[in-house]
This record gives C-alpha cells, sequence and structure tokens, in this order.
C-alpha cells in the first residue's frame, strides 16, 4: 500500500470522479485508475463505483482511516519545526458558528502575535456536520455545543453563555419583570432549533421542568439561520446572548428566561493519537481567550477546564 493510492481515494472522495481527482493532484487520469486498482487488488475490494465514481462502503472506511494517516503525517513535519522554536503548519479548526462571531477575531489576534506561520483554516457548521469531520480528521479539533455524539471524540469545557428570548424592544414582554418564567416564552409562537441539536436539547428539558408545550413556527438546524429570520422580523427565538451582537441592540433585547440551563461550549479533539504542534498551539490560544476580560457578556469560563462528562 502506497500513500499515493490512498491520496487519490481521498482525491475521488472530495471531487467526486477519476478526472477531477487527477486535475486536483495534479496527474492524468489513467494514474488515478492505474493507483486505485492496485488498491483494489490489494485489499481484495471495490473501493469505487466506475458507474457513478462514488465510493463503496469499503471505500468509505479506507478513506476514513487514510485522512488520518495524512493528519500524523502533517504532524510530523509540524513537530520537528517546532524543536526549531518555529512552530509552522496547517490547523483546520471546526467551529459553531454562535461562537465563531466573537471567537475568530480574537484566535487571529494571537494567532498573528505568537505564531504568525501557523495556516489556520476554519471550518463554520453545526454539531452535526463537524462531529464527523474531526472523526475522520479532515478537521483537526472543534469549539462544539456540549453534548458530543461522537464516541471517537473527546471534549473539555471551554465556556458556557447564557440563553435569552430575543423579542424587539417594543414587545410587550419587554415591560414583564425578569427572568421570564418559562411558561410565559412558551406562549409564543418560536423560531426553533431542530429537536436533538444541543440547544434544543436545553429548551425541552426546560419546557418539561415547566410542564409547558412548545408552539414552534419553524425548526431549523443552524442557529445564524434562526437570528437572522429574528432580526428581520420574523419571530422570537431562545439563543445565545452573544447572537445579540452590537448592531442588533438599538432594536432587540435579550430577555433572560428562569429555569433554562447556560449553554455549555466545549473544544473536541480526537480521543486517539497525538495533535502535532501547530494543533497544540491553537488548543493553548483557545483556552488563553478565555478570560473575563476577553469574553462579551453573557458568557462565563470555567476555572478549571477538566474533561467535560457525558451522563
Amino acid at each position: 500500500m502506497e500513500l499515493r493510492q490512498l491520496e487519490a481515494l481521498i482525491g475521488i472522495a472530495d471531487h467526486h470522479s477519476f478526472s477531477n481527482a487527477a486535475e486536483m493532484l495534479g496527474t492524468v487520469q489513467s494514474n488515478i485508475s492505474s493507483r486505485i486498482s492496485k488498491l483494489e487488488q490489494e485489499l481484495g475490494s471495490e473501493l469505487v463505483d466506475r458507474a457513478t465514481g462514488t465510493l463503496t462502503a469499503s471505500g468509505e472506511v479506507v478513506v476514513q482511516r487514510a485522512r488520518r494517516i495524512f493528519t500524523e503525517i502533517r504532524g510530523i513535519g509540524a513537530d520537528v519545526s517546532e524543536l526549531a522554536s518555529d512552530v509552522r503548519g496547517e490547523v483546520h479548526l471546526g467551529m459553531i458558528g454562535t461562537a465563531g462571531r466573537w471567537i475568530v477575531p480574537l484566535i487571529l489576534e494571537l494567532q498573528r502575535e505568537q505564531f504568525p506561520h501557523i495556516a489556520l483554516k476554519i471550518s463554520e457548521g453545526t454539531n452535526s456536520s463537524i462531529e464527523p469531520r474531526i472523526v475522520s480528521g479532515e478537521l483537526d479539533l472543534g469549539v462544539l455545543a456540549w453534548p458530543i455524539a461522537a464516541p471517537e471524540l473527546t471534549d473539555s469545557e471551554l465556556f458556557s453563555e447564557d440563553l435569552v428570548l430575543i423579542v424587539p424592544k417594543d414587545h410587550p414582554l419587554t415591560k414583564e419583570a425578569l427572568p421570564l418564567p418559562f411558561a410565559k416564552v412558551a406562549e409564543q409562537e418560536l423560531l426553533l432549533p431542530m429537536v436533538g441539536t444541543p440547544i434544543r436539547q436545553e429548551i425541552d428539558e426546560a419546557a418539561t421542568k415547566a410542564h409547558v408545550t412548545l408552539h414552534p413556527l419553524i425548526e431549523l438546524d443552524g442557529l445564524r439561520t434562526i437570528a437572522s429570520l429574528t432580526f428581520d422580523g420574523y419571530g422570537l427565538a431562545i439563543l445565545p446572548a452573544t447572537m445579540l451582537a452590537k448592531y442588533p441592540r438599538v432594536n432587540f433585547a435579550g430577555l433572560s428566561i428562569a429555569g433554562i440551563e447556560r449553554r455549555r461550549a466545549v473544544l473536541a479533539i480526537r480521543r486517539f493519537g497525538f495533535p502535532s504542534a501547530p494543533v497544540r498551539a491553537v488548543q493553548g490560544l483557545l483556552q488563553e481567550i478565555m478570560t473575563e476580560d476577553r469574553t462579551p457578556d453573557g458568557v462565563y469560563v470555567p476555572s478549571t477546564n477538566n474533561l467535560s462528562k457525558k451522563n
């Protein structure tokens, strides 16, 4: 088995055809076909469906491990550079969008100051989209909402943030005493996250404790979309306080809610394998950001960053 064979298979997985993989790798299609055929002969299994250009079940298994292999290979060069006090390399960081709007500017500032030779690549998404990419090795680590589902990942708590009801400043609820009883919130038609997402779990648990039924106007898997709809006047939403950025504060308010837990955010990384020097450096930067003078209002930093426990 050769690295270039695995590289060809990853190219097909990412670009969905032999010709696209060849273009990406700077070679010709016949070379890609030859590499895949030799790999299939060695493993005794078809890895690519020639009719569709998609991976078979066996191909998916091989690609998952191949990505991890290339992650470790990148780590070798990065670790050697660290010995020369010159940490350089790429770090692929996944991040939930609500955290990204305030974390990204801070981490870019620190990265430029402390590790100018690290190329930081950030992908925004939801837990459901980011977790598989960390497991496969496509991403090195991620800032996610707790709890995480993938058993291949381990996590440490970064911060927690208030969940508030975001309403226009002229809404009748702004005249109510705070925190709002959850029963009062449940009377509203709400823009809600999808059932099963971490933030929806927090909302549903509060509804159960208050013995009320929620009335979703719509359910979406993406807090940034929910926030955009809320600020465009389509409805009320329960969102992290950090979603109420400075520019909407003129017209919107975040009302505290009784009986709802803060949303916890964690730093997730693969359970097995040793992270490269650049990845360890970015981990350190994320921990450095989590100080009271850096985090926005409504964000709480734990006194210790012990591994969070999944119950």
